[in-house]
């Protein structure tokens, strides 16, 4: 190789790393700060995430099955984001169709705070710890997947579709600026939860959890000064769609209907519903695109959703690390601000190259490597650690600190591919319903993988103090999560062109 052809080489390397370094900084725009305050906000929802698995641990009676069964209930608001993209699109609150919802949503996550402070203290007694814990998880997550569905709709408004002269911009310039305005709004997310990660187990172990919960009062300040500092655009109004949001309105009350009854396989069937609706109204608005594109959305959604669909361990890993490895609040800080700001990172310097990949090889990576280095905590569950402990001179600890650094940049890296997708084919007035159509379609897929965690538990039961079935939750959802998303990739991905 000649010393032209070195240089050469090393200048390409150069600029593919300059590149990945630099373009989310040079892709940012003031106009986009709202959007990506309400993102970070959701990330500091991590603010109170060590205090509430320890307080559920230690001060309530629900099981690892109930709590797999209760994140069925809590992830149903986001499944219903059609009702609420509707709203937003079509129902103007004072004149505003942004920034209210915004203040709406804000609200819901305060009182969610309120009530698990509440439970927490004991100073609210109108119910038992256990309903007030279920009653503020659930209102906290209808504030967020309100904002959720604003920050959505915005992340296509921001994006001029005009040159300053009135002259439309080249469709590949906008369609790359939508991917990016996609990778800042994961990467003011990822900020967000690495900006309280630390901080998170550093509170839990020092104040009282109520004290916790009291703190993330907090959090929705920081979207409602995003929307108030910064003066949004105009968008564009029109009818409601009663078809859309009436027929939305109907399944979200069957829905509350039905998870207040204890009738039998009551989840199932609102996810055998849920699906139907969504995918009806989905085909309503995706009938209107080119074939092409509609096959193009169709498998890759397909893909991503198989991929997002598989089970956790659930709880019980949690209560096995706290437990049998003595990882406490303080550690388990250390290793969420380690995890977050190697997410972070991750998300930085791989943006730039995912968005130039398509969907099946980015997620066929992401599948085999997250799988292998994934296997380390499998192995805290068989004894790795006295093995290492004995061998090498290093144990849990060590074994858990370099498991969440290798997998952790992996974390947020899936839903770029199908986010940019949606913000490309986003049709002008209904912006805000087909991001909420399509990201409930997704988040069915995160009800599906509650749904078979809440089965393995079910069936390797755990309680406090009997860990001997962990491994085989670890172990299945770890198998699982690899074979059935590298079977969807081969079978559909060629599909997709």
């Amino acid at each position: 190789m000649t010393a032209a052809t070195e240089a050469s080489g090393e200048g390409y390397l150069w600029r593919r790393f300059e590149a990945a370094l630099l373009n989310p900084v040079r892709a940012f725009r003031p106009r986009y700060l709202p959007l990506l305050m309400v993102y970070f906000a959701y990330g500091a929802l991590g603010l109170i995430a060590v205090a509430e698995s320890f307080w559920v641990k230690k001060a309530l009676t629900l099981s690892p099955a109930e709590l797999a069964a209760l994140n069925v209930w809590i992830t149903l608001p986001w499944t219903v984001k059609m009702v609420f993209g509707e709203l937003v699109d079509s129902v103007p609150i004072l004149g505003s169709q942004r920034r209210a919802y915004v203040f709406i949503g804000a609200a819901f996550i305060a009182a969610g705070m309120l009530l698990l402070a509440g439970a927490a203290g004991g100073w609210l007694t109108f119910a038992s710890p256990e309903n007030l814990y279920r009653l503020g998880a659930f209102i906290s997550v209808l504030g967020v997947v309100i904002q959720d569905v604003v920050a959505d709709a915005m992340s296509t408004e921001v994006v001029d579709r005009e040159k300053p002269d009135g002259t439309p911009r080249a469709k590949e310039e906008v369609d790359r600026e939508l991917g990016m305005v996609q990778v800042l709004g994961r990467l003011a997310l990822s900020l967000g939860m690495f900006c309280v990660a630390g901080v998170a187990g550093w509170i839990a172990s020092i104040y009282t959890y109520e004290t916790v919960f009291l703190v993330g009062l907090i959090i929705p300040l920081i979207s409602i000064s995003g929307a108030l500092l910064i003066s949004l655009r105009p968008v564009e109004k029109r009818a409601i769609d009663w078809r859309i949001l009436g027929g939305g309105l109907i399944f979200g009350f069957f829905v509350l209907t039905l998870a207040s009854t204890n009738a039998p396989f009551n989840q199932e069937i609102v996810f055998i519903v849920s699906m139907s609706v969504i995918c009806g109204m989905l085909w309503r608005v995706v009938s209107q695109l080119a074939p092409e594109t509609q096959r193009t959305i169709f498998y890759a959604a397909l893909i991503i959703f198989i991929y997002r669909a598989m089970p956790l361990a659930g709880q019980g890993y949690t209560w096995f690390v706290i437990d049998v490895l003595g990882f406490d609040e303080a550690f388990q800080g250390t290793l969420n601000q380690i995890g977050a700001g190697l997410a972070l990172l991750g998300m930085w310097f791989f943006s730039d190259a995912i968005t130039r990949r398509p969907v099946p090889q980015v997620l066929l990576w992401l599948t085999i490597v997250t799988t292998i280095l994934s296997l380390p905590a499998f192995g805290l569950t068989l004894g790795l650690a006295d093995w290492t402990e004995q061998v090498f001179g290093f144990g849990a600890r060590t074994i858990a600190i370099i498991d969440t650094a290798t997998t952790s940049p992996f974390a947020q890296l899936s839903m770029i591919p199908l986010l940019t997708l949606i913000a490309i084919y986003a049709p002008e007035g209904h912006r805000a319903t087909w991001f909420a159509l399509m990201a409930s379609l997704m988040n069915m897929a995160l009800v599906a993988g509650a749904l078979q965690t809440k089965y393995l538990n079910e069936v390797f039961v755990v309680s406090r103090g009997h860990y001997e079935n962990v491994p085989y939750l670890v172990g299945i959802s770890l198998v699982a999560g690899f074979i059935v998303p590298i079977a969807a990739i081969l079978i559909f991905g060629r599909r997709l062109k």
